[in-house]
């Protein structure tokens, strides 16, 4: 029991930035019709960008993490207008085919840039973990975890309690109508890639610290990604969400009680069985980003 409070413990803190990869992944995908291939690469463009605020240019910690964020919206509305906007009415197969080209010339760029040394990030908590019972639990871990949760409900809040949350909700349920209704279809496909960009990136801020950082850590991680969005439902906001949690439960879980050399693939058989018998995801997808 004791063994399974500590697995239980470590899933919930992982299923966090899962969570936020998902979500980030499924908006723009639910919005734009975009299969994103980039977004591993932003979230070790993330995790990068922390590294080099915090131990290059030796800003705060938590500084360092809002950047990272912020600079990840950045580069995702550079890519939506630069990459995405001229091929808006070039059929999916184009798209998917410059996205591929956009993931592979990032990782690419990172690793010349950065080497192919992986890289540390040092963090200002303590190396003694919080002790609860039988539950041990590293103080950096909490930090994601509760970043990753308010940062779940500030996404939740503006797209539920916002203007431009109406507005993508609206383009989401028939883009035609929402143009027609005065929607600036264009300005909300910019802004929903950012959003779901600075969610991969801040994914990837928090985690950097985490374990350690290397210029193809994006590339599990957006398989990852992927698998939560088919798990939840495409386009499910929810669903991605406890998606996120359930794919960090089975895997902690099965690394625990089987083998840590399957923890990966516990979490695509999960994916493999999920398309099996319900090909829509555990939660169908809604008529609107719920």
């Amino acid at each position: 029991m004791d063994q399974l409070s500590q697995h239980l413990t470590n899933a919930l803190v992982l299923g966090g930035t899962y969570a936020l990869l998902g979500i980030g992944l499924t908006l723009i995908f639910g919005i734009m019709r975009v299969v994103n291939f980039t977004h591993g690469e932003l979230y070790t463009f993330g995790a990068y960008m922390t590294f080099f605020a915090v131990s290059v240019a030796g800003a705060n910690f938590f500084l360092a993490l809002a950047l990272a964020t912020l600079v990840g919206v950045l580069l995702g509305a550079a890519i939506e207008v630069v990459l995405l906007r001229p091929l808006r009415s070039s059929d999916i197969d184009t798209t998917m085919i410059v996205m591929i080209g956009a993931w592979i010339a990032m990782q690419n760029g990172e690793q010349l840039i950065w080497g192919g040394v992986a890289k540390s990030i040092p963090t200002p908590f303590p190396t003694a973990p919080l002790v609860v019972g039988p539950v041990s639990v590293d103080w950096l871990r909490i930090f994601v975890f509760t970043a990753a949760i308010l940062l779940i409900i500030g996404a939740h809040s503006l797209i539920h309690h916002t203007r431009f949350g109406r507005a993508m909700r609206a383009t989401f349920a028939d883009r035609d109508t929402a143009a027609l209704m005065g929607i600036n279809i264009g300005l909300v496909h910019t802004a929903t890639f950012a959003l779901g960009s600075g969610l991969a990136a801040a994914a990837g801020a928090l985690l950097g610290p985490v374990f350690v950082v290397t210029a193809t850590m994006g590339n599990l991680i957006a398989l990852k990604a992927f698998a939560i969005v088919i798990l939840g439902g495409l386009g499910n906001f929810t669903g991605a969400a406890i998606g996120g949690f359930i794919l960090a439960f089975v895997e902690e879980l099965g690394a625990g009680y089987i083998s840590s050399g399957y923890r990966d693939a516990m979490g695509f058989l999960l994916i493999i069985l999920v398309l099996m018998f319900r090909p829509t995801g555990l939660f169908r997808r809604a008529e609107r980003i719920s």
